[in-house]
């Protein structure tokens, strides 16, 4: 996680292993503006592209990195968000303005911001 100096405010960027899919989902979202990663305590990962509403751009993509398929427990749960440990959006440049990032945050991740 890196802070921000200038307001110190956390941006959530995503891990190397993460870039890679969070570029398939934007190249096949062309109404994405961001992508909602979900980090899960077994180590898989749930993504999304999303619109300028804070509505789906794409399908759900479950993956596990270095894995053929995600683990048997998101087999069996479909990563249940009770295992969540982390969750952000990646914003595409240029990304919206603070008050629309912070409705669409609330709205796809049910968290609030400052």
């Amino acid at each position: 996680m890196k802070t921000n100096a200038k307001n110190n405010k956390k941006k959530w960027t995503p891990e190397k292993s993460e870039e890679a899919m969070i570029q398939g989902i934007i190249e096949g979202s062309p109404d994405a503006i961001g992508v909602a990663v979900i980090r899960l305590n077994c180590g898989c990962r749930k993504m999304a592209a999303v619109d300028k509403d804070g509505e789906p751009a794409s399908k759900v993509i479950m993956y596990r990195d270095r894995a053929e398929a995600i683990c048997d427990r998101c087999k069996e749960d479909n990563g249940s968000y009770v295992r969540m440990t982390e969750q952000f959006i990646h914003w595409i440049p240029p990304e919206p303005e603070a008050a629309k990032k912070k409705m669409i945050t609330e709205k796809v991740l049910g968290i609030k911001t400052h």
